[in-house]
């Protein structure tokens, strides 16, 4: 009898670990960076058997970040696919303006291409994603990513900030034409509760909102070495028109960059089910990230 159950027992054991192996890594709050007293981290989701592509998520919803919304069920869709999921949390508003938390993720990106290879990540096979804010941040990144700084004495800042892949659900992509044409997003009263957010001073000139708009808006950085990019934007959005990811991609195409944009009828600023929509960024990230070196 004893012997019986000791076999038994060893072979839950055996496929317990069997499982686990099969199981995602998660590693929590990895500091990239530190500024003004405060620690800068990620949680990395590493799957069992990482194919070098790396994926990069926003945590940022009006670009306030934090902790308690890092997902690992969401992190799942990616790892599934042998993808390494990078969920960053960045410098949170109103403490910190978007200026300073478009360096925290040149920061990040430069982070894990500097320590690639720990993760199981090829440094050129970076993609990067996020929803609303999350999906700025990650199109500045598409349009300002830069070389590293031979020369810099941290070697994080050696490492580039460019990526080679992006996807994106609704994105604000130009400040300067919100909406529709010559409205500057930094006046348009459903952005008013984000105004602070854009580092302005106390009495704005049209010239100072015209230059904050365009230094922050990712379509006037686009060019012909921008990586493929995905969006997905619901017509019925009130937040974020669905003309920003127009005319994102209507730049992309005169470039001649590979562009898709998914149009979801009657669909706003989010909605049930959206969850649904995660597989189609993995599956852009495995067709141009794949066969990268």
């Amino acid at each position: 009898m004893t012997k019986r159950w000791g076999g038994v027992l060893f072979l839950f054991l055996w496929v317990a670990v069997a499982r686990a192996q099969e199981e995602p890594r998660h590693l929590r709050d990895v500091v990239y960076g530190r500024k003004m007293g405060v620690a800068l981290t990620m949680d990395i989701f590493k799957p069992a058997k990482p194919n070098g592509i790396g994926v990069i998520w926003m945590v940022s919803g009006g670009w306030v970040s934090d902790h308690k919304a890092i997902n690992p069920q969401l992190s799942k869709y990616f790892t599934d696919r042998g993808q390494t999921v990078f969920q960053v949390v960045h410098g949170s508003q109103p403490k910190f303006t978007l200026p300073e938390i478009v360096e925290d993720i040149h920061r990040a990106v430069r982070f894990i291409r500097s320590q690639a290879s720990e993760y199981g990540v090829k440094p050129n096979r970076l993609g990067i994603c996020g929803a609303s804010a999350g999906g700025h941040l990650s199109l500045m990144m598409a349009a300002y990513g830069a070389t590293g700084d031979s020369g810099a004495k941290d070697p994080v800042d050696r490492a580039g900030s460019q990526v080679q892949a992006v996807a994106v659900l609704f994105p604000p992509t130009d400040f300067v034409n919100y909406g529709e044409k010559g409205r500057n997003a930094l006046s348009y009263e459903p952005l008013k509760p984000f105004r602070h957010v854009f580092a302005m001073s106390a009495t704005p000139t049209d010239a100072e909102r015209e230059r904050i708009a365009r230094t922050l808006s990712p379509v006037y950085g686009l060019s012909g070495g921008s990586p493929p990019t995905l969006i997905i934007h619901g017509d019925a959005d009130t937040l974020v028109p669905i003309q920003q990811s127009r005319t994102v991609i209507d730049r992309l195409k005169e470039l001649r960059v590979p562009n898709k944009l998914i149009v979801r009828e009657g669909k706003g600023h989010g909605w049930a089910g959206i969850e649904n929509e995660i597989p189609l960024l993995a599956e852009w990230f495995s067709e141009h990230l794949g066969a990268l070196p």
